[in-house]
């Protein structure tokens, strides 16, 4: 990489909803911004969180001079506890950002380490060879910010989670001023973009429309009702809150992450109006028709609030036919089936499942087309890079932005070099990037065998063959084969005697150098119950096999024994 130019790095969150973080570079020194998580769909059975995989930076940390957090969502900031010991970089971040992450840092040995610098919305502050300054934009969670960068060819406006309300319930409206302001005084060189909902027409709509939709549906319902939503999106948390009050209920907190986000909120002066909360240890004492619990667990996680709840497991809290459950939120793509098996389960209880489908319950924190356009408008770039989204919607934020009187659009996905000036914008190289899971403290390789496996034993179950082989490689007894959601064997069958007995002509066949060698003798076995048992390409059990090798020393105590 040369000197001079000015680059854009993304190595998550570009071809993808979620684990954002980017780098900008400049005279071969770099700015981070945001480190965050995704979650673990079916495809990683046994992990929870997948993480960005960073060796590029890793390798030139010495040349990153720190890591700015545009917001204190998961996706944003959640990969902070695991990875920052791996770059040891200072942070920049809004004070509600600060909060929430010093809790998350709680139990973890790095958090007195790490030098994080608190900045108002519109407080300059520098990283590095970059000028930066917040500019407060509304989102479902307090203080998110676009992050505008200064640079010798221009400004950067890096968006981050962002959308237009013009009633949130929850802090001030956005810093439309300052918007307007940058296209007045020359526009913008590059504005990398939220791409969330470009496909959907119009606006995203405000919080105060939810307010009063929700009051109504809460007043509706006869007995006790559950709200579901992210912890992290306070806004939605104050409007069930301010619904539950006008409704006439009383409110209980749900779930460790729902109270620590309410808490960090409070700590930095949001939330001031809340009403008083009862204990969760109350909640079963009351009248059913006076009580609203605010839950977490509305993407289905199996440890979270609502899952132990519907399948029997809290220890405090139960739902009784009659009761209902509003799912205030959006399913992340990859979640339906789980949250639709938790949605009847519920329903099997006799309990009222609400969704965005059939009530007005939820508006989304990301802007829809209109609201892009009208950005657009305001700050006037000569270039837009599509982030946060999926190739299908990077591909139409390019059109959309070409459309409407920005000069360039570049597609980039994660690992792309994108230099932004000086001349015309484009891809001009690559890094290596990828996906890491955390499992038991390690992190892996999400195309690690391990999780190969685990796929093959999900979906073809294992069948199991132990021998027992002297040490000329003789067959001692007959083998014995047993099947764990495989193919069904019946011990007793004629089929599975006649399996055993091909094994052991099928031993007894092997050269003396391979009956000696484990390897050649577990990929025999494998080959044989293939063929024996008619396993076709598309139905491949793990076939796990078990060599006892008897010396003859071990030979002679056990024929001790028997006499």
């Amino acid at each position: 990489m040369t000197d001079h130019p000015l680059y854009f790095v993304p190595l998550g969150g570009a071809g993808e909803i979620g684990m954002n973080v980017y780098l900008y570079g400049q005279d071969q020194r770099w700015l981070m911004v945001d480190l965050g998580i995704t979650f673990a769909d079916d495809r990683l059975p046994g992990v929870e969180i997948i993480l960005p995989d960073i060796g590029f930076i890793e390798q030139e940390k010495g040349k990153l001079d720190g890591l700015v957090l545009t917001h204190a969502h998961e996706d944003h900031i959640g990969a902070v506890p695991y990875l920052w010991d791996r770059l040891r970089c200072p942070i920049w971040c809004a004070p509600f950002t600060a909060a929430v992450l010093k809790r998350k840092l709680d139990e973890s040995p790095i958090k007195a380490r790490i030098p994080m610098h608190v900045v108002q919305p519109g407080e300059p502050f520098k990283v590095g060879a970059f000028d930066c300054r917040f500019i407060h934009m509304t989102h479902s969670i307090p203080e998110a910010s676009m992050l505008l960068l200064d640079t010798p060819y221009g400004r950067v406006l890096h968006t981050g989670d962002w959308k237009l309300d013009p009633a949130p319930q929850l802090g001030d409206v956005g810093e439309i001023d300052a918007l307007q302001e940058l296209g007045k005084t020359g526009g913008v060189l590059a504005m990398v973009a939220d791409s969330t909902n470009i496909t959907n027409p119009g606006t995203s709509g405000s919080e105060a429309e939810v307010l009063d939709s929700l009051t109504k549906v809460i007043a509706d319902q006869p007995h006790r009702v559950v709200l579901t939503t992210f912890a992290s999106n306070v806004a939605r948390l104050q409007t069930a809150m301010n619904a539950a009050t006008k409704a006439g209920r009383r409110v209980a907190l749900i779930g460790r992450s729902m109270r620590r986000m309410v808490a960090a909120a409070k700590d930095c002066g949001y939330l001031q109006t809340m009403p008083a909360l009862i204990d969760e240890r109350d909640v079963m004492n009351l009248p059913r028709r006076e009580v609203l619990l605010l839950c977490t667990g509305s993407q289905a996680e199996p440890r979270a609030a609502l899952a132990r709840i519907a399948g029997g497991g809290h220890p405090r809290i139960s739902l009784d036919p009659g009761d209902s459950a509003i799912f205030s939120s959006k399913i992340i793509p990859g979640n339906e089936r789980i949250i639709y098996d938790l949605h009847n389960n519920l329903v099997k209880q006799g309990v009222t499942v609400i969704t965005e489908d059939d009530h007005f319950v939820h508006v989304s924190g990301h802007p829809s087309r209109d609201e892009v356009a009208q950005l657009f408008r305001w700050v006037k770039p000569d270039t837009v890079v599509p982030v946060h989204g999926e190739l299908r919607h990077l591909k139409e934020h390019v059109a959309f932005a070409l459309d409407h009187g920005a000069k360039h659009a570049v597609l980039a996905t994660n690992g792309d070099v994108v230099q932004l000036a000086p001349g015309e914008p484009q891809v001009v190289g690559e890094v290596p990037v990828g996906r890491h899971a955390f499992e038991d403290g390690h992190f892996l390789a999400v195309d690690a065998d391990r999780y190969r496996q685990r796929r093959k034993l999900a979906n073809n179950g294992t069948l199991f063959v132990s021998l027992v082989l002297d040490s000329y490689g003789s067959v001692l007894a007959s083998p014995k084969v047993s099947s764990v959601g495989s193919v069904e064997l019946d011990d007793d069958s004629k089929a599975l005697q006649h399996l055993a007995d091909t094994l052991v002509d099928e031993m007894e066949q092997l050269a003396d150098r391979d009956i000696e060698d484990d390897q050649r003798v577990e990929e025999r076995v494998r080959q044989t119950v293939r063929r024996h048992l008619q396993l076709s390409r598309d139905r491949r059990p793990v076939i796990q096999v078990q060599i006892v090798r008897l010396s003859p020393e071990m030979l002679a105590q056990l024929e001790d024994a028997a006499s």
